[in-house]
């Protein structure tokens, strides 16, 4: 059975226990927190404070800006104080970004993601234990700890970690090494299936695991409505999301699975000159039905569960979670059938 997640914006931190309360008490199984235009993990101790069994997480929490010392102790306290429920979502982001946004150094973002990983776990492992600190990576060097700044053990030490990706490095490092991966909204079922999914599961049995070791998660693409009217112009505003991907040579590899690389290019070059409000108009109504779930809202969920019952383990939607009374309709019709 699937499980039916919601994604918030929090961008009134002093909204969020309610948020999260309505969240937990309306059946979403957990709640996820992005790193955009506000911190990622800033909202999580309100939503845990205010909650009981919701499982919160990050979707995506962007690791290289932050050493894994930084990230281990921000996963530790959140670990501690939600009793388990917390669920650390990393992900590499793009080198502009990295290097010009967040003024940090790019290098082997799949090799360093992975070194990451086993750092923060080698912390953890030295706290929970309280043994030495002796980690050496290939990117990382943690081998001082004093008593003064270690945190005591948890009750729930073992953190699960997720990662979000799209090529094969890093589907094949969620198999070995992760409890989850996030996929990108911009997938199409063929690519998850034969691409995302083949290399997890490469991944996992390559460390003596399998692909029922990883959950899959996704906030996917969807247009919906209560008429034909309310649905095209949901179409439109997901087709200017899609067509943002495509034009990002980092998600071109979606394209060229399906012969249409092209479209990539000429899209990149459409950003390149300015032509934002245009780009839309690139993306066909068949290419939109393959990354995204298009139905009223009262099919929306039976169409949701056919076209990713066996591939994805837990869905949201690409739309934040408010309780504006015209979305209610939307998120009762769907927990009703994810429940």
């Amino acid at each position: 059975m699937i499980k039916f997640d919601a994604a918030i914006l929090a961008e009134d931190l002093n909204s969020v226990p309610e948020l999260a309360r309505q969240i937990e008490d309306m059946g979403f199984k957990a709640l996820w927190t992005s790193e955009t235009s506000h911190n990622p993990f800033l909202p999580l101790p309100l939503a845990a404070y205010a909650t009981q069994q919701l499982e919160l997480g990050t979707a995506i929490a962007v690791a290289f800006p932050r050493s894994p010392m930084v990230t281990a102790y921000i996963a530790w306290d959140l670990a501690a104080q939600s009793k388990g429920r917390f669920i650390l979502g990393l992900g590499t982001q793009v080198k502009a970004h990295i290097t010009r946004r967040f003024s940090t150094t790019w290098s082997s973002p799949g090799p360093r993601l992975r070194d990451y990983i086993l750092a923060m776990r080698a912390i953890w492992e030295a706290w929970q234990n309280n043994t030495s600190l002796n980690y050496e990576g290939e990117f990382y060097k943690h081998t001082l700890m004093t008593p003064f700044f270690q945190p005591s053990p948890i009750e729930h030490p073992h953190i699960p970690v997720y990662i979000a990706g799209v090529n094969e490095y890093l589907c094949r490092l969620a198999g070995e090494l992760c409890e989850g991966f996030h996929v990108h909204p911009f997938h199409t079922v063929e690519y998850l299936r034969d691409v995302v999914i083949k290399h997890v599961s490469e991944g996992a049995e390559a460390n003596g695991r399998s692909r029922n070791d990883v959950q899959m998660t996704c906030a996917i693409f969807v247009a919906t409505g209560t008429n034909d009217e309310e649905i095209e112009n949901q179409k439109v505003l997901v087709k200017s999301q899609v067509a943002f991907y495509a034009s990002t040579p980092t998600y071109r590899a979606v394209l060229e699975h399906h012969g249409i690389g092209d479209l990539g290019e000429r899209l990149s070059k459409m950003s390149r000159e300015g032509r934002w409000m245009e780009m839309h108009e690139m993306i066909s109504d068949d290419f939109l039905e393959k990354v995204c779930v298009v139905a009223p809202i009262d099919e929306l969920p039976h169409k949701v569960q056919e076209r990713y019952e066996g591939l994805l383990d837990r869905v949201a939607y690409y739309m934040p979670y408010d309780n504006n009374p015209e979305r209610a309709a939307m998120w009762e019709a769907s927990l009703k059938v994810f429940a």
